[in-house]
């Protein structure tokens, strides 16, 4: 054989002689295993992952370009769904993501769909759990020790802070915050808080909306249009169609609005006060 036959490719996967890489897992360009870590045979793991070391990735699962998987994590095992039969669901986790330490992600059930997904570019920090079949959107961010039950659906940009745990079928809407140790166990609209056990709609997620780069008057319409939605007069369905009518060219309004009207297993996230009234 000529040099250039044995060679290895500039571009080949980095596998640490302890790790274990079962026959029949893909492997894209770059990929580095640490020390320790174990990737199944159903495995598909995009260009340039890194599993840092002593990291399971099994099941039905891709890995998204860049993703870097963290000591301990555990990603696709069986879910934790006591009628799961061995159905062959899937997990996808999109590029970019990072998963810190003791994270478990776990795959779909034929309940739910078949398949957890995971977009781009979240954070997931350390021992956070994305139950099965859950769909969570792009740069979310589960601060240590969030729980997700299985079912639950997370809008882009959401951030959940540390301790919170959200109940199964319940929707967080996108650029939602959700306080630390706080127990959701109803949706939370788009550009919502939730603090409390039970939380409670505690107003709008600001400081989010600043930060993300909103402006001043798209803030103030949300500010408007969240007072209306959320007063003591008339019924929630009246109260949307007069913030529809009102607010018929905001795109940010409307986004609360299609959620509330999209409806879901669970009631609505209410202020504490409004809930109280009956609401």
């Amino acid at each position: 054989m000529t040099l250039a036959q044995t060679a290895p490719r500039a571009d080949a996967a980095s596998i640490h002689p302890t790790a274990i890489v079962e026959p029949g897992a893909e492997l894209g360009a770059g990929v580095i295993i640490g020390p320790f870590s174990h990737v199944g045979r159903n495995v598909t793991l995009g260009d340039a992952v890194m599993l840092v070391s002593h990291a399971v990735v099994a099941g039905r699962t891709t890995i998204g370009t860049r993703t870097k998987i963290y000591p301990f994590a555990s990603i696709g095992h069986a879910p934790q769904d006591l009628k799961y039969r061995g159905e062959p669901s899937t997990l996808a986790i999109g590029a970019d993501c990072i998963l810190r330490e003791g994270v478990t992600i776990n795959p779909g059930t034929e309940g739910g769909g078949m398949a957890t997904v995971v977009g781009n570019r979240c954070a997931f920090l350390a021992n956070s759990h994305v139950g099965h079949d859950c769909r969570v959107g792009d740069n979310v961010i589960l601060s240590n020790n969030v729980m997700l039950a299985g079912h639950v659906t997370i809008g882009d940009f959401a951030i959940l802070g540390g301790g919170a745990a959200v109940i199964q079928f319940a929707r967080v809407g996108a650029h939602a915050f959700v306080g630390g140790l706080s127990g959701l166990e109803n949706d939370l609209i788009p550009y919502g808080m939730a603090l409390g056990n039970r939380a409670s709609l505690a107003g709008l997620n600001i400081v989010g909306l600043r930060r993300r780069g909103f402006s001043r008057e798209a803030v103030h319409d949300l500010r408007r249009a969240y007072r209306l939605l959320f007063a003591p007069e008339g019924t929630l369905k009246e109260r949307v169609e007069d913030v529809a009518a009102e607010f018929s060219a905001h795109p940010e309004v409307h986004q609360i609005l299609d959620f509330i009207r999209d409806g879901g297993d669970r009631a609505l996230c209410m202020p504490r006060e409004t809930r109280d009234a009956g609401s």
